[in-house]
């Protein structure tokens, strides 16, 4: 039988992106975890992970053991709050991944109100860009992901797993004050003159331009990339160039220098989702009820 600590080792490694990163957070140092893959790799007769400069690429064997690791690890989360609570202890930790932008404008007031109700839960945000953080939902590390869909973009596949949509948000075509097509809904076909304002290739705003571009039949011209809205808006509003932007982004900025229109002929908005274990403990789904309603307040 696998030892188990050292399945959990080779999920840090994955998780963090290298035995350096991973040894940090698991307070051992990086020659030790190296022994502990090494190990492992030993005990199954084969490769489980490529070393590299830039840190560690998993093998296909180090893949499969990866998502059976991540549902162990979970799994023995699930088994030790059930015995605490058996016990009568109340959860003491709450953890939520989530992207940027819904950092700043879903994720505050549902902490906010979920900390008043909850003063002796310990919460916890990380950063977590799609499609990243299901495994870690799986593994337990997160107790709850926020992650979102762009048009041309798919879902990662959810295995014991719950997905839920609560916010589709609509992208707005952001142009600076007083632009000629400020006045309608203007087409993509209208617009191929223009600098566009744009993550970089294969970041999910930049694949949904371009495949509504693609489908219009048209080439734009990406001269800034930003993944940064607030980026984006800041060179909208200098006149530099335009941009699609998520209304829950511009109803929290300041309404000066640019002006929102609907993008017409185009798949325009963004699906945002909650993601956690099929059998969530105790706070998970009261704070899926706060992040309901902190999307219907945020597109007002």
């Amino acid at each position: 039988m696998l030892d188990a600590n050292r399945v959990r080792v080779l999920v840090e490694v994955a998780h963090a992106g290298s035995i350096a990163a991973a040894a940090e957070r698991m307070a051992f140092t990086p020659p030790a975890l190296s022994q502990q893959l090494a190990k492992l790799e030993r005990e199954l007769g084969c490769a489980l992970v490529e070393r590299g400069r830039t840190g560690v690429r998993l093998t296909a064997a180090g893949q499969v053991l990866l998502e059976h690791g991540e549902r162990m690890l979970g799994e023995l989360r699930d088994a030790e709050t059930a015995a605490r609570a058996a016990a009568g202890e109340s959860p003491r930790r709450l953890s939520v991944g989530a992207f940027a932008s819904a950092g700043k404008v879903l994720v505050p007031n549902a902490l906010a109100a979920f900390g008043r109700a909850h003063p002796h839960v310990r919460l916890a945000l990380s950063d977590v860009e799609p499609p990243g953080g299901y495994g870690l939902v799986t593994s337990g590390d997160l107790d709850l992901l926020i992650t979102h869909r762009y048009p041309g973009t798919s879902l990662p596949h959810v295995s014991g797993l719950h997905r839920e949509q609560v916010l589709v948000d609509p992208l707005m075509l952001v142009l600076p004050e007083g632009h000629p097509a400020a006045g309608g809904a203007p087409r993509l076909t209208d617009l191929t003159e223009e600098e566009w304002i744009c993550g970089a290739p294969g970041i999910s705003n930049r694949v949904a331009l371009d495949r509504a571009a693609e489908a219009e039949g048209v080439r734009l011209t990406v001269a800034y990339e930003t993944r940064d809205y607030e980026v984006t808006l800041a060179l909208i509003q200098s006149g530099v160039g335009i941009g699609l932007i998520p209304r829950t982004i511009l109803r929290a900025a300041p309404a000066t220098g640019w002006i929102a229109v609907p993008l017409s002929g185009a798949e325009t908005a963004r699906e945002v989702y909650v993601v956690h274990r099929k059998r969530p403990r105790g706070p998970v789904p009261e704070m899926v009820d706060l992040l309901r309603w902190s999307a219907q307040r945020a597109l007002g």
